[in-house]
Order: C-alpha cells, then structure tokens, then sequence
C-alpha cells in the first residue's frame, strides 16, 4: 500500500471515530444539562489559576485552556487540550494518569474537583479518541508539532553576489524585527538557517533537500530563475512554499510551479516598460543581447512578444554563454556591428553586462547614432557598488536602463536610515541598498504575516515520511528523511491572502501570484551618477508623474500622454538617434525595376548596359541622394520588356525576399500595402476615361454665347424700361428729354444703351432720375465684365465636346453602340499613363471626373526604415521644387494644351444676375411712385378752374388735361400759372370798380326816378 493511500485510509478511521465521540459528548451532555436543571451536583470550582484570555498563548504546548461552567477560560499547566467540535469549546481531561504506547510520549493530566460520571465518560471518550488519532498518526511513521516555540525557515542564495550582499543584511534584520515584534506571532520565533549556493545550481539542490530534512516551512530564495526552476519541484513535492525576491523569469508560471512564490516584479513588466520607451522614439528594430539560460532566454522572449504587439521586433539574437570572456564576446559583437539595427538591449547578469559594454566600446557601437538598453542588473549594481571604475563608467555613458518602483514612504525612509547608519561601520566593503534589498526584506515580514494567519486558522507545525522515499533508504543520501510539511497547501493559501504594506509599498498577490502595481523609474546613466527621465507603471504606461499618483486617475494608454525627459544618449547628444545604419556587411539592395513594353517614358532599359532611365528612375535618385548615408543597391528589371510586369506579384516577391524593394509605376492599393510598406506617393494617380473629342466651329453669331437667350432678352428689356423710366423722371425738367414725340423717343433709345458704354450725354437733373441712373450703371458694370470675360474664354480656349461625361456615361454609350460597330468608346486607365498620352495626342481628352484617386510609390519589406527615410526625401523634392522639374521633363509636352486645364465654359444664366435685375427693378418702381404722388399733388394744386356753366367735364378731358399737364415744362407751367395768378388778381380788382360804380349809377338813377316821380305826381296832382 502506498503512503498516499495509508493516510486517506487513516483519515477515514478518525473520521468513523469522531462521529462516535460526538454521539457519546451528546449523551453526555443531555445528562449534564438534566442534573444542572435538577440542582444535582456541579463542576466545582478548578484549583489551577484562571487567567484572561487575552495573555493566553494557544500554541504553548506546556498550557492548556479550558473551558469553566460559568464561561470563564482557565489556564491548565501540562496538560493536552482536547478540542470539542460540537460545542465548539475545548475540554481537558481530568484522569489520575495515563500513558500511552510507545512509551516517550505520556500525558500529565490534572484532576479537578468536584466532577460528575457524565463528565468523566465524555471524557473518556475524549482519551480514547486522542489515543486512537495518535496510533493513527504513528503508524505512518509521522510525528506532530503542537504551538511551536520556534519555526524553522531556509534562505538559498549567494552570499558574495551583488544581490546576495544586500539579501543576507535585509533577511538577517528582517528576522531580528520579525521576532522582536510583539504585534506578530504572538511569542513564536523564526528560525532561520542560510546556504550559500556560490553561484551553483549543483549545491543549490542539495541545500534545499537538506533544508527537506529539517522541519523547514518554508524557503527564501533561491536568488536564481535557473535553481528556482530546478528547486520548484522539490518544493512541489515537499509541499515547501519558496519565497523568491529575485528570481524574475516570466516562465516561472504559478500552474507549474504552484509552490513558487515570487515576492519581487516580474521581468514580463520590466520587458513590457523596455518595449513602451523603443515605441515611444519610434524605433522598429532591435538587437538583444543576453545569456543563454532560462533567465536570459526567457526574458528575452518575453521583450519579443511585447514588441510584437507595438510592431517592432528583435533583428537579430545574441546569446553568451554563461561564463564567457571578453573575447568570446567580441567575437559575437564583431558580427552585431556590421547589422543595421542601432538599438541594443542587454539582459545579462552583472558581470558579463559590463564587459558587454567594455566591449562595445573598444568596437566603437557605444558612439553617437547608437542606443544601448540594460535591464536592471546596471541599477543594482550601480545602487550597491557605487561609483563604478573608470573604465566601467566610460562604457555605459548614455545607457538607458530600468529600475524597480518602490513609492517613498516613512517606513522605507526608516530602513534606509538604519541601513546606512550599519553599513558605514564595515569601511572595508560597504553595500548599498538595492531594490532587491528592499524586497528581501519584506519577504520575511510576508511569511511572518503568512505564518500569523495560518496558526490562527488552526494550523500546526507537522511533517510526514514520503513512502516512496523510504523505499529509496538505506543510502547515503537518506531520502527516507525528508518529509512533507503537512501543512503546506494551507501555508501557500496564507501567503497568497496576505494584504499587507511594506517598505516597497502595497504587497497583495495578483490571480496570477504577481505583486500588484507592477512598475519601474527609467534611468539615463550620465557621468558617475544617474538621471531619472521618468516612470512606467502598467497602469499607465510611460510618465513623469509618479504611478501612485496616477492609480486614482483613469487609465489612459493613449500616445499623447506617453511622456518622459530628455535622454542623453550615447555620444553626449540629446537629439534622438536614428536607430539603424545601412549594414555594413557588403550586401547591396536588390532592387526590382518594372520593365514595361509601353510608356517608356516612366521607366525603360538600355538594352546592353543593364542601366535604366525614366521618371520614376529619376524621381528615386534624387531621393537616394538626399539621404544623410549611403544605400549601395543594385537595381534589377522585372519583366521581359514586351509584357507589363504585374505589380502585385512583384510586390509579393519583396515579401518572400526574393527582391529587397521595387521602384516603377507602383501603384498604391490596399491589397499591396498589406504586404508590403510604401514611400511617399512621387506621382497621383487614379483611374480615368479618356475619350476622342472634336473641336467646336467658330459661329457667326459666336458673341451672342456668353448669355442665354433669357439672359439677352431680360438685358434689352431692362434697356428700354430703364431709359423710360429716366425719361420720365427727367422730362418736365430737363430740356435733354423734350422736344417732339420722334425726338423723344429716339432720345429714350439713346439714352438706354449709351449707358452700356458710359457714355451717354445727357445729364440727369432730377434727384429720383441721379438714384436710378448710379444704380443701373452698377449694374451695367457687372454685365459687361461678365460679357467680357465669358467671351475671352470662349474665343480663347479651344472648346472640346465628347457625348461620354464620366463612367455612368461610358457604360450607356457603350451598350448604345452595341458590338455590332466594333471598337471601343473610351479607355479606363491611370491617369499618369493617359496624361502621357494625351500629351502627345491632342483629340482626345479626359473626360468627366477621376473615379479612383491612388498614387505611385516605391515598396520596401514592412517597417523598413529606408521607406521612412526616402518618404522624408520625396517630400523634400515636392517642397524644392524639384520633383515637378522631373515630371516636366519626362512627362510634359508643347504639342497640346495642358489637359488639366478647363475646355468647358459655361453660358452666363439670368440666375446669376437675377439679383441686380431685381434691385434695379425695385428702385425704378419705387421712383415713378414717387414721381406719380408729386405730379398728381401738382396737379391738383394748379388744375384750372372751370366755369360753372360748363357743368362737369368727362374723363377723357381730364386725362387729357392731366397728361397736358404732364407734358408741359415745369418752367413753363410755373410761368402760366404765374400769370394766371396776375390775370385774376386784375380781375378781381375791376370786378371791384365796376360794382362801385354800378353802385353810384344805381342810386343816381333812383334819385332821377324819385324824382321823375315826384314831378309825376305833382302834375298829376
């Protein structure tokens, strides 16, 4: 039977065995409570020394704490505690003695006073269940730990290695802080045991397998991801947690290794932070240099996939073997310097990083133009060593490098203090403080905290022999001796559930056992010292903000808030280098050429001198020539010369590597541009219809064209209506306008289109007649440079006509003609093949608007970086000028007019001038109304009076009358009345004389009659 199955076999028994003894404590305690209720005996009062609960130590294996009647907890010297899970109280046994086979192990027992039969048999079963739980353990050859004084903890790691220096200062005080604490484990002490392993993967094994032998819970370190690999899966077996502040490999996943625990970043972020500043400067390619182990092959990788995801890659891979000297290196450098790639990052250990970079100085790869990265071993090396050599800091002049985030704090201000106030005293060999320090550190205080929860969970220190390896005794290596820490799985869930702050900040573990707030400072090495240019965090990305600040903000990820200082870079320059050199391994570029059988002039071939000429020939030199460096490149033709190579094969072609870029008429497509990368369009292009076209006849009635016939009507009209109008306001106060009815008419017509020149003689007097003449001059002013400048395009562009007005067009001529005629309607092509030969071809011409709009590019392989820089250069030839002298020259011809000029001209609608008709329309109505009210005032005013006896004239009359009145001269009608006035005046005054004189008459006459009278009746008398 198998160990494994001798245990889940005496599980089961002590299983059956406590579902016995709780049926017996029921029993037992259905009695008691039956005799408490009759008043029939009590517990009595215990003579041992009852004490607070808050001062007890539950893990003293010398004490016991029992539960009293009255609720209180009393303390039991020597004596075992039996735990009561069905009333969830503890009970200790009060027997005389008893001892229990073998006999090494024994039981001092207490008696109290005053106990009843029903407590005596609840505890007997209690005994008998301890007995048969310990035969149970014993049998499987284990042996338990009760509330240990001390825990047994292991550390593996190198002593006299940059890390380990620092780790065995910050572990060792750890431990003293830890046990000195009294707000920590509650008396129980840590016991630490230290290996040095030396830099061996070897002795790394065989000290953790003896830490295996000797109780140990868990184990801090190992300080290398190449032993953490190895010792993970004694860990595994053992159930052992190890607790590892410097071992980063991202492959040290939690599904393989379930019992590795890494306490420190993972290098997944550092090579995420490395990826995020190579994508900020725009850079594509990089060379990685680093030691061929797990470590270095694994980090490596991990930079990979995260410059895959920001579409850059590693050009080229370096790895050193581990214990490599400076001429193994050079001989791999040698190689690295004839490569284009300028952006090196090295992931190494300390000391191959520096004789990397010593290295590279000797070559000359550490001058301007070049960007070295170094993870983090140059930090740390540069926190714990201090200033390093002469030689050393030469060499790294301008390194950017990476350094793990830990945000400030009193408690971490605390520490440093203290660690450097301890290590001034060792004048000999003084040791920074590095961040794996830091984290060193509060890996034990993590276990501590772990360690805190899983005793208060009622976890117990024990251990069990692995039948397996007890099969494999007897040797010397005396695998029958290492056991399983029973407690393991509950240990490890501890650890990954402990929520605590320590000097490097918050320290909770991710679903992925990574430390949350994973972030770096990005450091610019400069002289003896360093320069902080910013932070990343993976919340945030790159900033010169501090993480934690940023914590409380939304995630913003974008481009624009990605900042960070200036950099001085290698070669004491602060302008960003380029990143890449042409190669200088003698390799030439070879360039593919279009070898068309038609339009030579973009590209053709000198039959026997393998040279070409063109255009687009041209157009690449001249950008060739404006790079700052020198591209040697031989260029190939791609096609026979009687077939048009197709551009999408040879554009595949770059992809298989078979050619190293193409320059022709390239067209650039979409489908294309997934393959491959583009300059800078040189030419537009874009499929068009060029169909024949004829030229119009010179017409004699040629000037009548630039108006519609609607537009010519309403001018001549607005002629006539305008003189009327003036004729009107002008005629009964200006002698221009008067004269016969023939005079006057033929005075109107003058007047009206002598206007259209300026040049009219007669002058306006009237204020109404001024404002209609200033506006219909405007007016006439539009009109003829509309007429003009209409006229001039007509007379001198040559008007072209096609019945074909675009691609709709196209297809319903098409299918108008039918195939019946033969021949074609038009042809669709691109527009810098039709523009070459409409150069040449003067009767036909592109017809309707361009439907497709692309441009001609050269292709390179995707993010290569001549692409880039030959689209600076073609930009630079279109700003200068240049570009459009080439195109002159190959492309332009004097034959025919330039076809990019507009053959149509349209005829000027009354629309366009509907709007002056309209306002000088307005003001000639609004005129003659005025003029009408003055008249008629007039009029009326100076309308003779009629004699009574004439009775009441007709209306013919008086529209007569009003229109002689109309007619006459304002002078003239001013003078009548004038004199009209003066003739009734006289009038009045003779009417008045003859009355008087009348008057006189009348009364002489009647003094003569009276008197005649008198002399009448006198005789009569």
């Amino acid at each position: 039977m198998s160990k494994v199955e001798e245990m889940m076999e005496t599980k089961a028994k002590t299983m059956m065995m406590m579902k016995v003894a709780k049926m017996v404590v029921i029993e037992a305690e259905f009695e008691a409570r039956n005799a408490r209720e009759a008043g029939r005996g009590s517990r009595g009062n215990s003579s041992s020394e009852c004490i607070n609960r808050n001062n007890v130590n539950p893990h003293d294996p010398l004490l016991a704490v029992g539960k009293q009647p009255d609720g209180r907890l009393c303390l039991f010297h020597k004596i075992y505690l039996i735990y009561n899970p069905l009333f969830d109280s503890y009970e200790n046994l009060p027997l005389l003695s008893l001892t229990l086979a073998p006999p090494q192990v024994s039981l001092l027992l207490w008696v109290k006073s005053g106990f009843h039969a029903h407590k005596f048999a609840m505890t007997l079963v209690w005994a008998l269940l301890l007995c048969l739980l310990y035969n149970g353990f014993h049998s499987t050859g284990a042996h338990v730990i009760k509330s240990p004084q001390t825990v047994n903890i292991g550390s593996i790691f190198t002593f006299n290695s940059i890390i380990g220096k620092v780790a065995k200062v910050a572990v060792q005080a750890a431990i003293e802080d830890v046990n000195s604490s009294p707000h920590i484990l509650h008396g129980t002490k840590l016991k630490l045991t230290m290996h040095d392993s030396n830099s061996s993967g070897f002795l790394g094994i065989t000290d953790a397998l003896q830490f295996m032998e000797g109780d140990t819970v868990a184990i801090i370190g190992p300080q290398s991801s190449v032993l953490a690999h190895v010792i993970s899966h004694v860990a595994n077996e053992f159930k052992i947690p190890l607790l590892s502040f410097s071992a980063t490999d991202p492959t040290l996943s939690s599904l393989q290794y379930p019992f590795f625990i890494r306490t420190t970043q993972n290098d997944l972020y550092q090579m995420a932070a490395i990826s995020d500043v190579i994508s900020f400067y725009e850079w594509r390619k990089v060379i990685a240099i680093y030691i061929d182990d797990d470590h270095g092959r694994n980090g490596i990788a991990a930079l990979a996939d995260e410059l895959a995801t920001r579409r850059c890659e590693i050009s080229y891979r370096v790895p050193l073997e581990t214990e490599s000297t400076r001429g193994d290196i050079k001989e791999v450098l040698v190689k690295v310097a004839l490569m284009e790639a300028r952006i090196y990052v090295v992931h190494t250990y300390t000391g191959q990083g520096l004789d990397v970079f010593a290295v590279a100085q000797s070559l000359g790869m550490t001058d301007s133009g070049s960007v070295w990265f170094a993870t983090n071993w140059l930090s740390t090396l540069l926190d714990t060593s201090g200033p390093l050599s002469l030689e050393a800091s030469s060499s790294v002049q301008g390194v950017v490098t990476m350094r793990m985030y830990t945000p400030d704090s009193e408690h971490k201000r605390n520490f440093v203090s203290k660690w450097n106030n301890s290590t001034k005293k060792d004048i000999k060999s003084p040791v920074g403080l590095s961040t794996y320090g830091l984290y060193a550190y509060d890996t034990v205080w993590l276990l501590a905290h772990a360690l805190d929860q899983y005793f208060d969970r009622g976890g117990n220190i024990s251990f069990s022999n692995d039948s397996r390896l007890n099969e494999l005794g007897g040797g010397s290596l005396r695998l029958d001796a290492m056991t399983i820490f029973n407690g393991g799985d509950s240990l490890l869930e501890s650890i990954l559930q402990v929520n605590m702050t320590g000097i490097t900040g918050p320290i909770k573990f991710t679903a992925d056992k990574d430390i949350i707030n994973p972030a770096y400072e990005v450091i610019n090495v400069i002289g003896t010292g360093i320069r902080k240019i910013g932070y990343w965090s993976n919340y945030s990305g790159l900033s010169v903000v501090r993480p934690e600040a940023l914590y409380t903000k939304p995630p913003n990820r974008s481009s624009s808030s990605q900042q960070l200082y200036s950099v001085v870079w290698p070669g004491q320059t602060t302008r960003k280098p380029r990143g890449w050199v042409f190669p200088q391994n003698g390799k030439q570029l070879r360039i593919a050429v279009t070898n068309r059988a038609s339009f030579h002039e973009f590209v053709t071939e000198d039959r026997g001198t393998n040279m070409f000429k063109g255009y687009c020939i041209d157009v690449f030199n001249a950008a060739m020539n404006l790079l700052p460096y020198a591209v040697p490149h031989q260029l190939i033709a791609y096609g026979d010369g009687h077939k048009n190579p197709n551009g999408t094969e040879l554009v595949h072609l770059i992809t298989t590597n078979v050619y190293d870029a193409a320059v022709g008429d390239i067209a650039i497509t979409t489908t294309r541009t997934r393959m491959v990368d583009f300059t800078q369009p040189y030419i537009e292009s874009g499929l068009v219809v060029v169909a024949p076209v004829k030229k119009s006849n010179t017409s004699t009635w040629a000037f009548l064209r630039p108006f519609t016939g609607q537009m010519w009507f309403i001018t001549g009209i607005s002629f006539l209506v305008v003189g009327a109008v003036v004729w009107i306001l002008e005629h009964r106060i200006n002698d221009d306008f008067r004269g016969p009815p023939r005079q006057q008419c033929v005075t109107i017509l003058w007047f009206s289109f002598s206007t259209m020149f300026f040049s009219h003689r007669e002058n306006t007097v009237s204020t109404l007649g001024r404002f209609i003449l200033v506006i219909w001059l405007f007016v006439v002013l539009i009109i003829n440079s509309s007429y003009t400048a209409s006229l001039t395009s007509i007379l001198t562009v040559e008007k072209l006509s096609s019945p074909i007005k675009g691609i709709q067009t196209l297809y319903v001529e098409a299918l108008k003609r039918g195939p019946e005629n033969g021949g074609v309607a038009a042809i669709v092509d691109e527009r810098a093949y039709v523009e070459l030969f409409l150069a040449s071809h003067c009767e036909f011409s592109i017809v309707g608007q361009e439907f497709t709009r692309t441009g001609w590019g050269f292709a390179f392989p995707r993010d290569s970086p001549v692409a880039v820089d030959l689209s600076t250069a073609i930009l630079k030839l279109s700003e200068s000028g240049d570009l459009q002298r080439i195109h002159d020259k190959w492309l332009m011809s004097s034959a025919c007019t330039s076809q990019t000029t507009k053959f149509e001209v349209d005829k000027l609608e009354l629309k366009s001038f509907s709007g002056l008709f309209a306002i000088c329309g307005l003001a000639c109505v609004l005129a003659l109304i005025i003029y009408f009210i003055l008249i008629m005032r007039k009029f009326i005013r100076h309308q003779p009076e009629e004699p009574d006896s004439a009775g009441g004239s007709s209306r013919s009359a008086r529209l007569q009358t009003f229109l002689s009145f109309v007619d006459e001269k304002e002078v003239d009608l001013k003078s009548k009345s004038k004199r009209r006035h003066l003739e009734v005046v006289s009038n009045v005054d003779v009417d008045e004389d003859a009355s008087v004189n009348g008057s006189n008459k009348s009364r002489k006459f009647m003094s003569t009659n009276k008197s005649t009278n008198t002399e009448s009746a006198s005789e009569s008398i």
